[in-house]
């Protein structure tokens, strides 16, 4: 199995730099892209090889961040192991999503691609909050009223970041593939270019 080709190096090499670009930066300036590119990731790149490159990204970058460069840790707690779970349910979503995508029926595809979206993010957000809120250590006395009152108030932030990032390079594609450019269909796995009998 060939694991790179020119546009799958390009397109790893794209999403790396959305995330460190973002990640552990001020999100008043720019929210973190990690969510988004792990749902593009398994969307476009697909592989568990790439995966796991992109989950050793995210770790580094973390270490490098609150080791080196001051950047608080107070979200690493023993729930940092968790965000495996969290970000595999992305990258799932995001592959699920292309081996159902037809071109044909784009209206139904994107549709479907939203709510996998939404889902994927969904699950990720509930498995990175509830671990962090009851196995963080951050919270002197765990509660379910206070659990549901901390999901309540993050659940729509970390939801319409990774969705405005995923609108925003669907919305660049499409544009690329108005104005022609070649290499925009060949990004796409071939399940997702390939229309369906």
């Amino acid at each position: 199995m060939k694991l790179f080709t020119s546009n799958c190096s390009a397109l790893v090499l794209m999403l790396a730099a959305a995330m460190l670009a973002t990640r552990q930066i001020d999100p008043g300036v720019l929210p973190d892209a990690s969510w988004a590119v792990f749902f593009l990731g398994g969307f476009i790149l697909g592989s568990r090889y790439l995966f796991a490159l992109f989950m050793a990204l995210a770790v580094a970058v973390d270490y490098i961040a609150t080791q080196h460069l001051g950047v608080s840790s107070y979200c690493l707690s023993r729930a940092y192991l968790f965000v495996l779970p969290a970000y595999a349910t992305l990258w799932w979503g995001g592959y699920r999503s292309a081996r159902h995508w037809q071109r044909a029926e784009s209206l139904r595809s994107c549709a479907r691609l939203g709510i996998t979206l939404v889902a994927a993010v969904s699950l990720c957000f509930l498995i990175s909050n509830a671990s962090f809120y009851w196995l963080g250590g951050r919270v002197a006395a765990p509660h379910l009223a206070g659990w549901l009152a901390n999901f309540r108030q993050w659940y729509g932030y970390f939801l319409a970041v990774p969705c405005a990032y995923v609108a925003l390079a669907a919305g660049a594609y499409a544009l690329l593939r108005k104005w022609g450019v070649r290499w925009a269909d060949r990004a796409l796995p071939a399940e997702a270019r390939a229309p369906r009998p």
